[in-house]
């Protein structure tokens, strides 16, 4: 039921084998961080630092004090585990390696 007091909102959080969308009404001036919290869903995944996390909406990184908007969906972003251009220079170092070991026919 939204009405003219609420916004309809939606908080998402992903791991590679489990996530969830959670649909809520908040009044609105409510915060992408204060929707989080309202939303529970650090009662669903362990390990949830909501007063740390990064968020999102709709993939562009907010600020916990971001105000919503009707239909806003909050992500809470997992902290990642390895720096993506470490991740693809040393896959390219590996890559000359296995062409520089290759021979000529």
């Amino acid at each position: 039921m939204t009405g003219n007091d609420t916004i309809r909102v939606e908080v998402a959080y992903a791991l590679p084998h489990k996530q969830a969308i959670v649909a809520l009404d908040v009044s609105p001036g409510t915060t992408a961080l204060d929707a989080a919290r309202q939303s529970g869903i650090s009662d669903k995944f362990d390990g949830i630092d909501l007063e740390n996390a990064k968020l999102g909406i709709f993939g562009g990184l907010v600020s916990a004090s971001q105000v919503l908007q009707e239909g806003d969906r909050v992500e809470i972003y997992r902290p990642l585990i390895a720096d993506p251009k470490e991740v693809r220079k040393a896959r390219a170092a590996r890559a000359r390696e296995r062409r520089a070991g290759e021979k000529p026919a």
